[in-house]
């Protein structure tokens, strides 16, 4: 009996004994192994438990989760912002895909035009400025005997190595290209560029000129330009007539050539002929000569639908007005017999 009494005195004590360290060692527990064991002391407990009920007494406000994300998408009510899923969504646009957006708006036949230029650029500086002479060049006795049919195309599309003066004959290009195509439609911008071609190489092939890219532009501007010569533009600093532009950029590549007369020789071309695609085109149907210069009616069924159903409209109200006939009117105060 007294043996069971002392085993358990023994078993109280020895729990009495635990109990009293682990009170000891969680009272006394350092800052580090409560933050890596999550030990938190009865103290600390006490403290958070005084601080939110003296806030529910005060009505302060406890402090809650951040909600910030959620709130710049939301009104003052509440609710979601129109349009916020999508600026979400929206991406920074870089750089490469400014220059995507800008190479996919530029029409189609112009946009070709603009690769045939980087062509020739690229194949120019493969071969070298002399092979490049050779194989690019407008030569008349290779194209008639030899049947080179390429080079009229290369010598209207090739602008030398680059350089600030390569950048700004190709921005030009593109942009009369382009207002040009806009303006008159696919059809007509491929007739036009047709008709400069041609005669170009025959006026290059008689005075010996090899490449005639900047007569083509020079002939896009003159025929913008004809169409509203009256318009006021900037050029430079100055304010000056649309239809003096050609002449100004004729001008300016003078004096950059320091006085050379030669240089004035492709814009004086590219107004020649621009002026007689913009004559035959515009100004000879109106006196009742032929349009003979107009896109034909399968080219503008296929690449211009809604130009061909125009055409044909104003078609049939001028051979309308044609077959009308005006009856010889009567003298006023004559007697009918």
């Amino acid at each position: 009996m007294k043996g069971c009494c002392s085993n358990g005195r023994r078993a109280a004590l020895a729990l009495m004994l635990v109990l009293g360290v682990l009170s000891v060692s969680c009272n006394g527990a350092s800052p580090t192994t409560t933050a890596m064991f999550g030990v938190v002391s009865p103290n600390e407990i006490s403290n958070n438990r005084a601080a939110a009920l003296l806030l529910d007494v005060r009505g302060g406000a406890r402090k809650k989760k951040s909600r910030t994300g959620s709130l710049n998408s939301k009104t003052v009510t509440g609710k979601k912002k129109v349009g916020a899923k999508k600026a979400a969504e929206k991406k920074p646009e870089s750089m490469g895909n400014a220059l995507g957006d800008w190479y996919n708006q530029i029409p189609r036949f112009t946009k070709i035009y603009v690769n045939m230029i980087i062509a020739c650029t690229v194949l120019g500086l493969l071969l070298g400025e002399e092979r490049a002479q050779s194989v690019l060049a407008l030569d008349p006795m290779r194209l008639i005997y030899g049947l080179e049919l390429w080079r009229p195309l290369t010598a209207a599309s090739f602008l030398g190595k680059p350089s600030i003066s390569w950048l700004m004959s190709g921005y030009y290009l593109y942009e009369y290209g382009a207002s040009l195509e806009k303006a008159y439609g696919p059809a007509e911008y491929i007739v036009f560029l047709f008709t400069q071609i041609s005669l170009l190489t025959v006026l290059s092939a008689m005075l010996g000129i090899p490449f005639f890219t900047q007569s083509v532009i020079t002939g896009m501007l003159h025929v913008l330009s004809r169409a509203m010569p009256h318009q006021k533009v900037k050029w430079l600093v100055i304010t000056v007539p649309y239809w003096t532009l050609p002449y100004g950029l004729m001008i300016s590549d003078v004096l950059q050539s320091q006085g050379s007369a030669a240089a004035a020789v492709p814009h004086i071309l590219g107004i020649l002929v621009g002026h007689f695609y913009q004559f035959n085109r515009f100004v000879w149907p109106k006196t009742g000569g032929e349009d003979w210069l107009r896109a034909p009616d399968f080219m503008l069924q296929k690449l211009d639908p809604d130009a061909a159903i125009k055409n044909a409209a104003k078609e049939s109200v001028n051979k309308a007005l044609q077959k009308r006939k005006r009856g010889k009117g009567k003298k006023l105060g004559s007697a009918s017999a």
